[in-house]
């Protein structure tokens, strides 16, 4: 936070914000997330309380997390795209004292109130035009003298609560310090170049580290302009860069976006070439779609690698000679790395290709997460001897000491579109269906998705197939957020199991993915 700070004030008059045709300084930033501070603390908020904030990206979002970081609290962000029984699940699992809410974002908070009562006595701090019930107070109303003494910041202090997507249990809260996300930060954006020049073109959501973190802390840091969008628009992004913006950050559904909407508007190719730079993260970049954005736009993508518990681990580098499609690169400064195999035997054998080590990456360095909050089983069991976490995703790592992602070390965590999904997550909605005995849920490749979620059903008896399809998408619409929805449900007779009866995720892979099986009602 010291660090953030001094960089305010290096540059007080330079633009540090620019969303929905207004513009914000440094200073004027800092004054306004200073006032509200004072007002967090009038309202009795001791250091180490968590505030939780769910609502779409606006400068509100960055004045709360800013206050709520110099009043000593506890940023805790919530997929916008949740809905009741996930939104619930975060409010009571990280204790909440408060939470920020906007307009577009009501309804889900209702939602969440009709499954836990008692949340509806959450006090609520307001953004936009959202309902106001007594008590509740506008963020604009939250506001003391931005001279008065703050919190006494620590390195150590927590700062940050991002929750895991739920990928292998429920979600989880990882629990950032001051520390653990600035040095991070700090060494990527030094890696990548990041200039006080630079404009950053932000279309990333508030709720991962990806946006929260890179975008808004890494452009802060260095002291650049953060022209922020309400959501992702291809041409909308085409016109922020033809307006100055330098850097865009993406995930792999925005790059073919992208390539979509210069595959109809031809000149705006050149518009995205006048940039920096592009990188992308979340998710693995398809080669095809690196080879086609170098060829249309003359820029070779900078992909990188990283997970909320361990922010920004490798990195291809900055030089665009040297990016490779397909490799997330090298160890960020700051991080170490190794490959281990199943008896946990470093760099042992078995890649794609001949002589590459194979096995989980395990990952050590300042970007490491404090703990899981309130969840000292699961910390531990994260964590090897010497400080090393077990991230869960499997590596190969060739000569040149390049890694690439080749996958899960469960089937059952699906990475669509930049998000990660827990099949059985979506398994259990499914499974509460009265005329279904058996579920998978299969991440099938997709060059536009990363994978498609695919749901395989064993009905209990005969049944209409198309009918129970839409039924099924249908309920899993109406209680999970829309990245975590089936695109399509497969009704089989049986499914695919070993001698000894386990379910056996990867053929069913195959099987859909050689379309063996046809997959019904295409979901949303």
């Amino acid at each position: 936070m010291h660090a953030l700070l001094r960089a305010f004030r290096e540059r007080p008059s330079h633009t540090a914000l620019r969303a929905s045709g207004t513009s914000w300084s440094y200073s004027q930033l800092e004054t306004e997330a200073r006032r509200h501070a004072a007002g967090l603390m009038g309202l009795g908020l001791e250091p180490g309380a968590r505030v939780a904030v769910l609502a779409t990206p606006a400068a509100e979002v960055l004045v709360a997390l800013l206050g709520q970081y110099l009043a000593g609290l506890v940023h805790v962000p919530i997929n916008t795209r949740y809905r009741g029984r996930e939104i619930v699940h975060i409010l009571r699992d990280s204790g909440a004292a408060y939470i920020v809410v906007d307009d577009a974002c009501a309804d889900a908070l209702e939602e969440a109130c009709v499954i836990a009562p008692e949340l509806r006595a959450l006090p609520r701090i307001l953004i936009g035009d959202a309902a106001s019930r007594a008590g509740d107070r506008r963020l604009a109303e939250v506001q003391g003298d931005p001279g008065d003494a703050l919190a006494d910041l620590r390195d150590e202090d927590l700062s940050l609560m991002i929750y895991t997507s739920g990928t292998t249990g429920a979600s989880k809260g990882v629990a950032h310090t001051h520390a653990s996300v600035t040095r991070a930060v700090a060494a990527l954006i030094e890696l990548w170049r990041w200039r006080a020049d630079d404009a950053l073109v932000l279309a990333l959501p508030l709720f991962h580290v990806h946006g929260l973190a890179i975008g808004v802390h890494g452009a802060l840091l260095r002291g650049m302009t953060i022209e922020l969008q309400p959501g992702f628009d291809a041409a909308a992004v085409v016109d922020a860069i033809a307006r100055g913006g330098t850097i865009f950050m993406g995930v792999p559904t925005m790059y073919r976006r992208l390539l979509e909407h210069i595959g109809r508007v031809p000149g705006d190719a050149v518009v995205l070439g006048r940039a920096r730079l592009f990188t992308s993260g979340s998710a693995a970049l398809p080669a095809v779609d690196f080879e086609r954005f170098a060829a249309r736009t003359g820029h070779r993508i900078l992909e990188r690698y990283g997970m909320s518990e361990t922010l920004f681990t490798l990195s291809n580098p900055y030089a665009p000679e040297e990016r490779v499609p397909g490799s997330v690169g090298f160890a960020v400064p700051g991080f170490e790395v190794r490959v281990v195999d199943e008896d946990e035997r470093d760099d042992a054998t078995g890649g794609a290709r001949a002589g590459e080590p194979r096995g989980e990456l395990w990952v050590r360095g300042v970007g490491l997460m404090r703990e899981y909050w309130g969840d000292p089983d699961a910390t531990a069991r994260a964590f090897a001897d010497g400080g090393w976490f077990r991230t869960g995703d499997i590596v190969t790592r060739d000569q040149d000491g390049r890694f690439r992602i080749v996958g899960r070390s469960s089937v059952d965590i699906i990475k669509s579109g930049g998000f990660k999904i827990s099949a059985r997550e979506l398994e259990e909605v499914l499974l509460d269906h009265e005329d279904i005995a058996e579920v998978a849920v299969v991440g099938v490749p997709d060059l536009e998705w990363g994978q498609r979620i695919v749901a395989a059903v064993v009905p209990r008896a005969a049944v209409d197939p198309d009918a129970l399809a839409r039924a099924l998408i249908e309920r899993a619409r109406q209680q999970l957020a829309a990245y975590k929805q089936p695109r399509a449900v497969a009704v089989v007779d049986a499914l695919p199991r070993n001698a000894l009866g386990k379910l056996q995720k990867h053929v069913l892979i195959d099987a859909l993915a050689a379309g063996e099986l046809t997959p019904r009602a295409p979901g949303r």
